[in-house]
């Protein structure tokens, strides 16, 4: 197709977003501007370019509500086993084996990993951090040891291939002709081949550091001020320990664990036949909330009913909380896809353009054809991307320039978007930047988030470096 002036419009509006995350400010109103913009250059119609704007939501709103609809699902589930007291009582027997610094390192990377694959980084570090953090510190783990062993475990291991909840996968590829599945099984290698490598660094680099357990470097820490770094979370649900508080606690992750064993064998073997699409999210989220029901009937059975909406309603509000913003920036990127810019511009599907391969398509000739400078192209937009602090808006557009990119330079598209997906979450979910969700990690450990950044930065920038040249080569 032969470029028009919207197509260069779309690539301003492209450009604009970058720039406004380079600067740390949100980039829903120049998605949503741009949006307008496109629209309307391309129809030639003032109004049809306003509607775009609703159009471009609602088609992203419709595209990504699973996602939304999985996590607030999770994020009940873990509500209300708050309520009964349940998730302290996960934590208990870890609680008892952090004997000394080493071992309380690796424990809170294992179970801030475990559960932040389940229930994400944001809503599960409260229980680690007010629960282990304590215990650790302790045991003669630093502060800082503790915030980067949480931050690297959770919000970057667990986040960036989220392969329980596949909401990150499912962003990077609902703009393109990718597959979800696919980015979610290279992510899951690449977040370990990363995790693995910046865990290493950090542990050596503070091993010097940790001390022999005494109360008195719990007491020196409790007594800080903490006014300048201390998170308060708002929790609304009344904690009671019940009767079926252990039962609960163990239930849950046997269930979850055995549906994780079924998804890897379905993902890796055929000794069990492949779940196609979001099939393992779906398996995860009907059984949480069936799990939903079984808690709140055992809290209390006559306001049962009233628990489970109450749970969910939170889960809900938690889900557009953190993903609502979404939804106008993907809007603008599914406007580039020719899959989707039909519905938002009210053309036929023969003549819709497709911006973003359009113009990839037109500038291949300038584009170095080496994986090497597209891959680590790729990953250094994933990691601009992040720098809003969620690592999620820019998913759309990493994943549409992967897949535009692996057609003209010869590389699997999914592979580069799983580059690009690595980098935008590691920085944005985050571990590299202080405006990002890590802020509480920081607060609990009463340490400056700035220092968290500055020591979490070489671990991470060279296991992305080692795990995106192993995906180049193995992937």
């Amino acid at each position: 197709m032969e470029l028009t002036i919207a197509h260069w419009m779309y690539l301003v509006g492209t450009c604009l977003i970058i720039v406004t995350m380079l600067f740390r400010q949100n980039v829903v109103v120049p998605a949503i501007l741009m949006t307008f913009v496109v629209g309307w250059l391309y129809t030639g119609s003032f109004t049809l370019g306003l509607q775009s704007i609703f159009n471009a939501s609602v088609t992203a709103a419709t595209q990504l509500f699973h996602i939304f609809l999985i996590i607030a699902i999770m994020t009940a589930l873990l509500h209300a086993l708050k309520a009964i007291g349940s998730d302290k009582q996960m934590i208990v027997p870890f609680q008892k084996v952090m004997n000394n610094g080493h071992t309380s390192f690796w424990i809170l990377v294992f179970v801030t990993y475990a559960i932040s694959l389940f229930f994400w980084p944001a809503p599960a570090v409260p229980l680690i951090g007010a629960l282990l953090i304590p215990v650790a510190i302790k045991a003669g783990l630093p502060p800082i040891g503790a915030a980067l062993a949480i931050s690297i475990a959770g919000h970057g291991m667990a986040l960036s291939s989220d392969f329980v909840i596949q909401a990150a996968p499912a962003l990077t590829a609902s703009v393109s002709g990718l597959e979800a599945g696919a980015i979610t099984e290279k992510t899951l290698i690449m977040s370990l081949i990363t995790g693995a490598v910046a865990l290493l660094i950090v542990y050596f680099t503070q091993r010097k550091e940790i001390k022999k357990p005494s109360q008195e470097l719990l007491s020196k820490w409790e007594n800080q001020d903490q006014e300048d770094n201390l998170i308060k979370t708002d929790d609304s649900i009344n904690s009671t320990k019940s009767q079926y508080s252990f039962l609960f606690a163990v239930l849950v992750p046997i269930v979850f664990l055995a549906i994780v064993i079924y998804v890897v064998l379905a993902t890796f073997t055929s000794a069990i036949p492949s779940m196609e699409g979001g099939a393992g999210a779906a398996l995860i989220g009907g059984t949480a909330a069936i799990l939903i029901i079984a808690t709140a009937f055992a809290k209390d059975f006559k306001s049962s009913l009233e628990d489970v909406s109450s749970y969910i309603r939170q889960g809900l509000m938690f889900a557009f909380k953190v993903m609502g913003v979404v939804i106008p920036i993907a809007g603008f990127f599914f406007i580039g896809s020719g899959d989707y810019s039909p519905r938002i511009l009210g053309v036929e599907a023969d003549s819709a353009p497709a911006f973003l391969f359009d113009l990839v398509n037109a500038g291949q000739h300038a584009i170095p054809e080496n994986t090497f400078i597209t891959a680590f192209g790729i990953l250094l937009l994933g990691m601009v991307s992040g720098l809003d602090g969620s690592g999620f808006s820019g998913l759309p557009l990493i994943g549409g320039l992967a897949d535009a990119f692996g057609q003209t330079v010869g590389v699997d598209g999914n592979t580069l978007a799983a580059i690009g997906q690595m980098g935008a979450i590691w920085v944005g979910g985050g571990t590299l930047v202080a405006w990002s969700p890590i802020i509480a990690i920081a607060g609990f450990a009463k340490i400056s988030v700035i220092d968290l950044v500055r020591k979490s930065f070489f671990p991470v920038i060279i296991g992305l470096t080692v795990s995106t040249i192993f995906a180049l080569l193995f992937l």
